[in-house]
């Protein structure tokens, strides 16, 4: 009896040592380098290409982080299924990342002089790094960041884009987090049994794996993801429609994380939101499509100005956005919170060193006066008042109505907000901190970067601004994702529903059906009044923005 237990305390003991001593949350290795004396400014703009916001973490490994190398082997493999022809190799690992919309091996273009972009083969926006989920067993895990979503791919001259340089803060239009979560899902399927080959591709695409770390995946890590998928019904991943390229819905991804029903089935919760561009976001009182989340004791209609960008005002909006990771990276609401500090510097970077990227081609000066004037009259009281003196070639916000309501759009996005999910916010530690509403309406954001932030309304269902100052001829299809731009219409350079034929976009396209629920691309029918040489004029004049 004293050996037995002897031997079962040894047991106890041993299993302990691994417990205790392993490390259940990373940090990201994905954050460029900056000085330990740097600014704000500095700190934010490399938080926002690498933080993690604890979404590295064996919890976040239960909903939104994934087993990086495991995954990427997946969506290897299943391409070389698909075309035999195809290597197991770091370039069809690339070329299937990118199809997603993922920038891979793109450099920076914006960052602050002290920041300097780490060399990295992972996509911008995946934060990665090393958990151990026992003592000795390591894994490389990965979630999206900040980047993922907001990093785009600048332009040149004649519209064309370059995925090789990229530029934070504006949208990257082109992710596909439903296709990702999809191709992840497929791959894993029809993978995870295959145990043999897909260690051989881990060993093929990542040489340097350690031996510790690959028992891990064979022995930990795979037959958890088997587990798990056999716990997903059917053939999807998620119950809600992910979004489409340059578009997420982080309502629907939010309602799993409270318990609160979906609307219909799930895939009925399709109120997707266009990424958008992050310039003077900070001048709003309320965050979201539908402006849900506002500053407490703060009028969500309530007129701002540069008065009113407090170092007070952007540290309760940077607290506000630390939220964005439950949905988005799985972190509760419990350790967001913890984030506050990084989200703080991302939001002095915002206010002190970002700007879009400046238009590309020439901009005509006469007609962007006459546009200036027409903008003025017709738009600003809804978006903001520009300057009329460029700085470093954009106008500069000057005041902001933080106008809310209906213009006629589609409401399922507004609907998706639902009494259930307000009253949730109240057992959470963001109850202080966020002043939740259903307004059944729609904010009118500022338009700093909109000339590269194609397609619009609020949930991307028009591909040019031509297009949305001719109402009478909106597409009721097309493609986007990958896209070069109409510097002419400004927005996706369509030739009927498709690109032109001699263009080969960087992601895979996908046809929007603007007759699909949540997508209809009616209402904002403002400027159909105005002639063609008006149009012209003003979308001259929102180049420069």
């Amino acid at each position: 009896m004293r050996i037995i237990l002897g031997g079962a305390t040894a047991v106890v003991i041993i299993a302990m040592v691994l417990w205790f001593g392993a490390q259940h949350q990373a940090r990201s290795d994905a954050f460029p380098r900056f000085s330990d004396t740097g600014s704000a400014e500095e700190r934010g703009a490399a938080a926002f290409v690498g933080a993690d916001f604890g979404g590295l973490s064996m919890a976040a490994l239960q909903s939104h982080a994934v087993p990086w190398k495991l995954v990427t082997a997946a969506l290897v493999l299943d391409a070389v299924d698909r075309d035999p022809a195809l290597p197991i190799s770091t370039d069809t690992r690339d070329a299937v990342l990118a199809s997603y919309g993922f920038l891979v091996g793109s450099q920076v273009q914006n960052l602050p002089e002290g920041v300097h972009h780490r060399p990295d083969d992972v996509p911008l926006g995946i934060t990665h790094g090393m958990i151990t989920p026992l003592a000795g067993m390591p894994v490389q895990v990965a979630n999206l960041g900040c980047a993922a979503c907001h990093a785009g791919v600048t332009y040149r001259a004649d519209g064309r884009p370059n995925p090789n340089a990229a530029w934070i803060g504006m949208p990257n239009t082109s992710l596909n987090l439903e296709a990702y979560t999809q191709g992840i899902f497929a791959a894993l399927k029809t993978n995870s049994g295959k145990a043999d080959q897909l260690m051989a591709a881990v060993e093929n695409l990542y040489p340097d794996t350690g031996w510790r770390e690959r028992q891990t995946l064979r022995r930990i890590t795979l037959p958890l993801v088997r587990a798990r998928l056999d716990q997903i019904p059917g053939d999807r991943a998620l119950p809600f429609l992910n979004g489409v390229p340059g578009s997420t819905n982080g309502v629907a991804a939010l309602k799993p994380v409270f318990g609160t029903p979906f609307l219909g089935d799930g895939l009925a919760d399709a109120g997707i939101v266009s990424i958008p561009d992050l310039g003077h976001r900070h001048w709003r009182n309320s965050l979201l499509a539908d402006g849900a989340y506002a500053l407490p004791r703060t009028l969500r209609q309530g007129p701002t100005d540069a008065t009113d960008n407090t170092p007070d005002k952007r540290a309760a909006l940077a607290t506000m956005t630390t939220f964005f990771t439950v949905p988005s990276m799985g972190v509760h609401p419990d350790t967001a919170l913890t984030a506050v500090p990084i989200a703080q510097d991302i939001f002095e970077f915002l206010d002190k060193a970002y700007t879009p990227q400046p238009y590309p081609a020439p901009i005509d000066p006469s007609r962007a006066q006459q546009g200036r004037i027409i903008y003025h009259r017709d738009c600003s009281s809804c978006h903001g008042t520009y300057n009329t003196a460029p700085q470093n070639g954009h106008p500069t916000l000057i005041s902001f109505p933080n106008w809310l309501g209906d213009v006629g759009t589609d409401s399922l996005r507004a609907d998706t907000f639902t009494d259930e999910l307000v009253a949730s916010f109240a057992a959470t530690p963001y109850r202080d901190q966020i002043a939740v509403a259903q307004t059944g309406a729609y904010a009118a954001p500022p338009l700093d970067g909109i000339w590269a932030s194609a397609p619009y309304l609020h949930n991307g269902s028009v591909p040019t601004l031509w297009h949305l100052l001719t109402p009478e001829t909106r597409p009721d299809r097309f493609e986007l994702g990958g896209h070069m731009l109409d510097f002419e219409r400004l927005g996706i350079l369509l030739e009927n529903e498709g690109y032109p034929a001699d263009y080969i976009p960087f992601s895979t396209p996908v046809l929007l059906d603007t007759s699909k629920p949540g997508l209809g691309n009616d209402g904002h029918e403002f400027g159909a009044d105005l002639n063609e040489v008006e149009k012209a004029a003003l979308l001259e004049f929102l180049k420069q923005l």
